[in-house]
Order: structure tokens, then C-alpha cells, then sequence
């Protein structure tokens, strides 16, 4: 063999190549290892041990926590890239990185979403191994800057800047489940927009989120806008999405308008009245607020409001008819603090996203969710109107036209109908009846104060006013009336006040009183004086009656009804005020006061007698 003729130094080389090679291959064992545990091996192990899998958190991440990083409540922020990371596929990185870049991205809990760096979502890690790329986004890889206007149906990568001008909550009615918030955004080329935050990621955005404040979002989806109740005019909606990154804008040299309204007079709001179409702002001055005019020291009652959740107004832009204005929950809440503060005498008001409706034969316009409401020098817009108001008087003095409606026609059985309706609120309408009877034993008049026509109340030696507070007045004889009607299928009781009283007979109350005493001398104060020939001669006339559905017929205390106004026999239209005192001050009696009588005389608890006037 040739083996043997080889000298003995080959085989000594040769065995000290084997031998060296065996130790080099147990030296590489560990890292044969860790590519088998699935371990990337661009990390280094001299010092920075690699880490598992397991414990790897995402980058903002709750819990998270460093020297340089605040950590973060559970549910403040969305955890980077939790859609499209799976637990067991995490992404190893050095501590110093996720450091790093979180101090970059994260305020600390509590600074609002106009704070400068705030990033939300998906959004954030500076350093990824290429093994993994895709499973988050890189913070210097954001879309092109795009507008509102550009926007279009489907997924978008790209980036929109603007002005949070406001958000609010969105309900489903039916189910009254709160589905998400809705927003109106505004960008650098004053289009408008409607931004919709779903149910589930409420939590990740809505505490950063200011009225005012500027923003800027990356990746989202433009979802077509809904076709009923919108407030803008784009077709599309901004939705956010599971990778939408929302963060506040730095660049101040960008400039946002503040706001941007639609306004619409009462020509359009009838023309879209009942539709449930697009939402539009009205401006104009007030004329009543809950039956009063504006004045200095004008105070609301906020109870009666907290319980009935409303606050009703009767308004005008310019010479355009009176439109009623309903304010419901946080707007009338809203609106009675900035009333509060203008001392009563708040003359302009606008108000946006307003529902036009036909209401008890009335256009109203109705607040919404969305609806916000300025006074006077709240905003331009006011400002500019007020200055009109101010030189325009004799459009603000008006009373002849001030409310001016036309209350829906109605039979007794209507009238019944709607009393019963869970939706029902307080409102007139007009109703044609036949009086068949004056009801007997029933007290036809009370003395009220000779100024605001409240009944008055008896002191020791003279009669007193609580209303007016004071407590020596001129009593005078006011009707209250009660009235047996019938029509065509229904009958009903009839309360007839002040004012319409005189409508229906003619005369005042406090002439036939006068007389009754006049040709009954020997009487007393104490005598009750009978029902008037007048009243009685009444019977048999079929009349048309401008009757109030009140709050006491609404929680079915009565169904005896309020007649604010009887009409003249051949009259067409009610003309001026709708059980509304507008014209100067003690021509009638007050609803608030109106109804307590009915109240008190239905109940049949109008028990004091009622007594000659005395003159305090």
C-alpha cells in the first residue's frame, strides 16, 4: 500500500487537522442553535442578550416602560401594529429602540391631542429586521399630503391636515347603543367634512381629541356619508381604521379657518321641511324665549327646563317670518348658561344642524346631537348680524308679527289622540266646537293683579301679588271660564282665560262683575256671583277655538283643555298672538299662569269664593 511509504510527519499534520476542526465545529453549536429556535441572528449576543419571542412588547405597547418612556394606562393608546402582529410573532428588537422611538411618539397621559408629537395607532417604530417588514409602519413612511376634496370612496395610505371644529356622540336610536363619534373637520382650503370614529377605538383617540385643535391622519377610509341628517356637503366620509395614525399638527404656518356655517333662511327650511335630508345653520334675533321677551334680568327657569329637557324660542332673520326654534338637552342646557351670562338680554342667536319640521301646523326647527349654539359676539357671523340688528330697529320692535303662526287643524278625537302619544309635547292647535252648555256650579272669574293679570292672593287688609311682589294691589276680575263642546264625533270641557273670554262674549269680565254688584247692592264681598247672560247666551254657537295641549294634559292629570283665543264667527286665519303675551305689558294673561288655573280649576280645588275686587 502507498499509506506505509508516506513519513510519519503527514500523519501527524493530519491528525492535528482533525482534531482542530471538531473543536471548530462545537464552537458554532450555540448559534446552530438559535437559528433553530427561530431567533434572528443579526442580533448580537456579547453583552445584549438576545431576547425571546414571548417577551417582546410592540412598540407603545401598555406597559412599556423605560427611563425615557411614561407608561400608559391600559386602553389609552392602541398597541403598535396589534392587527397585524400575532402574539407568538412578535419582532425582537434592542431596548434602546423601542426607547427611543417611543419617547418620540408618546406624551404622557393626560396632554391633549393638540400637544405637539402626539402620534396615535399604528404608527411608530424606527428600526425593523427585513425578515419582518410589513408588520408595522416605519415612522418616516407616511402618505402624500392630500385635501378633503380629493378624497374618494375606498382604503387611503395618504395624509390629511385640519381643524377639529367639533365631535360629538352617535347613537342608535332604536337600540340606544352608543355606535361611535362623529366629527366636523375642516382643512387649509375651507372644505368641510364629516370624520366617524367607531365604537371600538373611541378609547384609543377620544381623550387627545380638542375642539380647535389641529391634526394630521395617515391611512383611513373614505366611507360614503350617509344620506340622512348629514352636515356637510362632501359625499365621502373620513373613517377611522385599525391602522389609521392620528397625531397633533406641528407646522404653524399652516392656517385653518375656525369654523364654517351653512346658513339657511325660512324659504329653505320649509322647502326641506319634514325631509330628514342635509342639516343647515339658522341665524336671527329673538323674539320670545319660553313665552318672554329678552330683557334685562330675564331669568330662565332651569328646573322646569332640566325636567321638560327643551328651551323654545320664537325667532326671525330679518323680515322673514317667525320660525319656532326647539333647543333639546346639552344645546338648551348650552344655550341657558350663555344666556345666563348675557344678563337676559341675548338678542342674536345662531345656531347649527337644525331638523325642519311641521309641528302642531307650525314650521319649527328642531337642535340635534351635533347642533351647537352663539349669542350676540360669540362668533363673525353674530357679530355681523347684531350690528344689522342694531340699525334696524324697527325690524327688533315689531309686535304685530312677532308670532304669527298658524296652529294645525284639529277635531276633539285629534286632539285626544295626540294627548296620548308618548311623543306628545306642549302645543296648539285650532279646533272648530259647538258650545253646548256653560258648566254650572263652576266659577266663572278670579281677581287677578292689575298689571300681570296673576291671581292675586289675600293678605290682612289688602290683596298682594307674589309675581310682582308686591303687596298692595288693584284687583281686577279675569275669566276663567269653563266650557261644555262638542263636534261631529267627540265632546270635551273647555277652559276659556282672560282675553279669549272677552272674544267669546264680548265683554270684559270685570264690566259684568261690576254690574252683578251694581243691581245686587245688599250683597256681600263673600257672595259668589252667578254666571253671566253673556256667557250663557254662548250655547248653541259653533266657534273655531285656539286651544293648548299643556303640560297637565300630557301626564293625564286632565283632558280638560286651554282656550287661548276664540276666533271672530267669520274670521279666515288667526291673526297675532297664539296664547302669547307680545303685545304691551297686562293685555293677557300669562301661559305659565294660565295653566296653573286650568290645573287648579280642573281638579276642582279652586275652593276660595270669589269675591268683589278691592282696590288696595
Amino acid at each position: 500500500m502507498i499509506y506505509r511509504f508516506l513519513p510519519l510527519r503527514f500523519y501527524i499534520h493530519l491528525l492535528i487537522d482533525v482534531l482542530f476542526a471538531s473543536k471548530k465545529f462545537l464552537a458554532f453549536q450555540p448559534l446552530i442553535a438559535m437559528k433553530l429556535s427561530g431567533v434572528s441572528d443579526t442580533v448580537k449576543t456579547n453583552g445584549e442578550a438576545a431576547i425571546p419571542s414571548s417577551s417582546v412588547n410592540p412598540v407603545a405597547q401598555p406597559g412599556v416602560s423605560s427611563g425615557d418612556v411614561n407608561p400608559i394606562p391600559s386602553g389609552l393608546v392602541k398597541p403598535v401594529a396589534q392587527t397585524d402582529v400575532s402574539s407568538g410573532d412578535a419582532i425582537p428588537m434592542k431596548s434602546k429602540d423601542v426607547t427611543a422611538e417611543a419617547k418620540n411618539s408618546i406624551k404622557p397621559n393626560g396632554k391633549t391631542g393638540a400637544s405637539s408629537g402626539l402620534k396615535l395607532g399604528v404608527r411608530g417604530r424606527a428600526s425593523v429586521s427585513s425578515v419582518d417588514k410589513g408588520k408595522a409602519i416605519v415612522s418616516e413612511n407616511v402618505g402624500k399630503v392630500i385635501t378633503f376634496k380629493d378624497i374618494t370612496f375606498g382604503p387611503h395610505e395618504d395624509e390629511v391636515r385640519f381643524r377639529l371644529i367639533h365631535f360629538w356622540e352617535a347613537w342608535n336610536v332604536q337600540t340606544k347603543v352608543l355606535i361611535g363619534i362623529e366629527m366636523l373637520l375642516i382643512d387649509e382650503e375651507e372644505s368641510v367634512i364629516q370624520g366617524f370614529i367607531p365604537y371600538g377605538r373611541i378609547d384609543t383617540y377620544l381623550r387627545h381629541m380638542k375642539t380647535g385643535a389641529t391634526y394630521r391622519l395617515n391611512k383611513f377610509f373614505g366611507s360614503k356619508s350617509k344620506t340622512i341628517y348629514r352636515v356637510a356637503e362632501s359625499s365621502v366620509t373620513i373613517c377611522f381604521s385599525s391602522n389609521s395614525v392620528l397625531s397633533g399638527l406641528e407646522d404653524s404656518s399652516i392656517s385653518f379657518p375656525v369654523d364654517r356655517f351653512r346658513i339657511h333662511g325660512h324659504k329653505e327650511f320649509e322647502a326641506g321641511s319634514d325631509l330628514r335630508g342635509d342639516l343647515y345653520d339658522y341665524i336671527g334675533h329673538i323674539k320670545l324665549v319660553n313665552g318672554k321677551v329678552p330683557g334685562d334680568g330675564l331669568l330662565l327657569d332651569e328646573s322646569e327646563i332640566a325636567k321638560s329637557r327643551r328651551v323654545e324660542l320664537h325667532v326671525q332673520t330679518h323680515d322673514d317670518p317667525v320660525l319656532k326654534l326647539y333647543l333639546w338637552d346639552k344645546v338648551a342646557f348650552e344655550f341657558c348658561e350663555k344666556f345666563k351670562v348675557s344678563g337676559g338680554t341675548a338678542r342674536v342667536i345662531l345656531v347649527t344642524t337644525l331638523n325642519p319640521k311641521w309641528f302642531g301646523g307650525v314650521l319649527s326647527i328642531s337642535s340635534m346631537a351635533s347642533s351647537r349654539v352663539f349669542l350676540d359676539g360669540d362668533v363673525q357671523e353674530t357679530l355681523l348680524y347684531l350690528s344689522w340688528l342694531d340699525s334696524n330697529l324697527d325690524v327688533a320692535s315689531r309686535v304685530n308679527a312677532e308670532v304669527v303662526t298658524k296652529p294645525e287643524l284639529a277635531t276633539l278625537g285629534d286632539l285626544f289622540s295626540y294627548m296620548n302619544q308618548a311623543s306628545a309635547k306642549v302645543a296648539w292647535f285650532e279646533c272648530t266646537a259647538t258650545i253646548y252648555d256653560v258648566v254650572n256650579g263652576s266659577i266663572w272669574y278670579y281677581i287677578g293683579c292689575g298689571v300681570c293679570h296673576t291671581k292675586a292672593t289675600k293678605g290682612p287688609t289688602t290683596l298682594m301679588c307674589k309675581k310682582c311682589g308686591k303687596s298692595e294691589i288693584v284687583g281686577v276680575p279675569q275669566y276663567l271660564s269653563k266650557l261644555s263642546v262638542y263636534d261631529h264625533s267627540d265632546q270635551a270641557v273647555f277652559v276659556v282665560l282672560g282675553d279669549a273670554g272677552e272674544e267669546l262674549t264680548g265683554k270684559k269680565a270685570a264690566e259684568l262683575v261690576e254690574r252683578y254688584y251694581e243691581a245686587n247692592d245688599s250683597v256681600g264681598e263673600d257672595h259668589i256671583v252667578p254666571v253671566p247672560q253673556a256667557m250663557i247666551d254662548t250655547i248653541g254657537q259653533t266657534r273655531k277655538f285656539i286651544v293648548k295641549v299643556s303640560t297637565h294634559n300630557l301626564t293625564a292629570k286632565t283632558q280638560t283643555l286651554t282656550v287661548t283665543k276664540v276666533l271672530p264667527l267669520e274670521a279666515p286665519e288667526p291673526e297675532g298672538n297664539v296664547g302669547v303675551n307680545v303685545g304691551k305689558e297686562g293685555d293677557s294673561v300669562s301661559e305659565d299662569h294660565a295653566d296653573k288655573l286650568v290645573k287648579r280649576g280642573a281638579d276642582g280645588i279652586e275652593s276660595e269664593g270669589v269675591k268683589r275686587a278691592k282696590c288696595g
